[in-house]
């Protein structure tokens, strides 16, 4: 059975995995996700963990995106170098069965512009663009654990910049002494706002951190510190990321509640933003590279 009956297109990261059962139209047919990320499968189980999904989602053509395709993952696919478009990602897929399942390469940067890496968001952002949802020349920001600002020109990946924001934020609020302050929800409310001002007149991260310490102990409130932290950490983050920005579009390419987030911090610099699912975008960045082999 060939790409153009029908295909499994997975997202498979660190912590979980998604799938998804694409017919023969193009259409999202079955789905499902699941904890069984890559750091959760046993040495030598991926092939079994790939049949397990062709056992649930039936016997067709799959292809693989994301840190499955790691030095932690499956096999390891080669970064494709940037300026990197989809015929670049098409041509460098690592077949582990010829013509039936693959992984797609990430992208890399070298050079002056600064090392950098990414799995998976590639697929997102130049699927965003092949669906026309986002202009050939742009910004897009991925947030996430490892948030990227990616330049676009021309439909291609040009350059782009990692930021460590989620991560950070996940470390303080599970170890440290601030863990007990950053329980709560993150919002964009007041004090997400007062956050990313704070990012935004020079505020130090560091000193801005532990102030949030300093108010628990002396009593004082400044509303959530969940959401003061998040603003702190995302206004630092964007105002780094626009460093990128070349004018013309911007947009956030992502989980939803990300990137409201996000499009909280860049209104309150000025910028107006598209807000696009990273789902929808993976699938059509999938679909897109399916209709090359």
């Amino acid at each position: 059975m060939g790409w153009r009956e029908g295909y499994i297109a997975v997202d498979w990261g660190t912590t979980n995995r998604r799938a998804y059962l694409i017919d023969g139209a193009g259409r999202l047919a079955d789905s499902f996700e699941d904890a069984l990320g890559l750091m959760a499968v046993p040495a030598g189980g991926f092939e079994a963990a790939a049949a397990d999904i062709r056992d649930r989602l039936g016997d067709r053509p799959m292809l693989l995106a994301g840190m499955v395709g790691s030095n932690r993952g499956w096999r390891e696919a080669p970064y494709a170098p940037c300026p990197a478009g989809a015929d670049d990602l098409a041509e460098a897929i690592l077949w582990i069965e010829p013509g039936r399942t693959g992984i797609v390469p990430g992208v890399c940067q070298r050079g002056a512009a600064g090392a950098d890496v990414m799995r998976g968001e590639e697929v997102q952002v130049l699927g965003a663009v092949a669906r026309g949802l986002v202009p050939p020349d742009a910004t897009i920001c991925h947030p996430g654990t490892h948030a990227k600002w990616i330049v676009m020109e021309d439909g291609r990946i040009a350059a782009f910049r990692t930021m460590m924001t989620g991560e950070l934020f996940a470390l303080l609020s599970a170890h440290g002494i601030l863990a007990d302050q950053l329980n709560g929800e993150v919002r964009a409310d007041a004090a997400f706002e007062a956050g990313v001002r704070d990012a935004r007149a020079g505020e130090g991260i560091l000193s801005g951190l532990f102030r949030i310490r300093a108010r628990h102990l002396l009593g004082e409130t400044v509303g959530e510190p969940a959401s003061y932290a998040s603003g702190l950490l995302i206004g630092r983050d964007v105002a780094a990321g626009l460093k990128l920005h070349r004018g013309g579009p911007l947009a956030l390419v992502g989980r939803p509640d990300l990137c409201a987030l996000y499009a909280a911090a860049l209104a309150g610099a000025g910028h107006e933003t598209t807000q696009l699912d990273g789902a929808e975008a993976f699938l059509a960045g999938m679909h897109m590279l399916t209709e090359m082999l």
